[in-house]
């Protein structure tokens, strides 16, 4: 199987369940700004290797991420084709999130002041991640993507990769030391 198809040279690109829309078409938009979040998250669970708390967390929302994009990258007419958790964003997903931010703001003291992202390579892809995902969110609110929990999820895991950052800047987190080192 080759990795180019050529189906894509005209500025279109395939959606799930079929149809083809404009590369610069909303849910492309907004499925671009969610892989490079996912890029970001991926960047941040490299730099901390040996966290297996981070390394599970991140890894989780990756695949919570492709379940998103394959319910932005379908039709309308498509949607009843799209199986909870695997294609389509269910109410426990967005519910994990809230459950992963309440157990991770238990670890440290929430900062008080506004936060100057970039205390660590981990903090700093995490931040990174969390602005795209606020891109993300903001491309959902102009499509107008109706009862879909797309924009309840993304932002929830703006929330969670706040709360990742700082808990991974904190002086009590094993790698955060390891972290500030060039």
């Amino acid at each position: 199987m080759r990795i180019y198809t050529r189906k894509g040279d005209d500025g279109t690109t395939g959606l799930l369940f079929g149809g083809r829309v404009r590369k610069d078409a909303g849910p492309i938009e907004i499925n671009g700004a969610v892989d490079e979040a996912q890029a970001a998250i991926g960047v941040a669970r490299a730099h901390g290797r040996g966290d297996a708390e981070l390394a599970e967390l991140c890894v989780a929302l990756e695949r919570d991420l492709y379940v998103l994009m394959a319910e932005v990258a379908t039709l309308p007419e498509n949607r009843s084709k799209l199986v909870a958790g695997v294609s389509l964003v269910t109410p426990e997903m967005v519910e994990g999130l809230e459950a992963s931010i309440d157990r991770l703001t238990e670890c440290f003291e929430m900062p008080t002041e506004f936060v100057l992202p970039g205390e660590n390579l981990i903090s700093a892809s995490l931040d990174v991640a969390r602005t795209t995902v606020r891109r993300a969110e903001r491309l959902v609110v102009t499509s107008g993507s109706e009862g879909s929990l797309v924009g309840a999820y993304l932002n929830r895991l703006s929330d969670l990769l706040w709360t990742m950052a700082r808990w991974q800047e904190g002086e009590q987190h094993p790698l955060a030391k390891e972290a500030t080192a060039p």
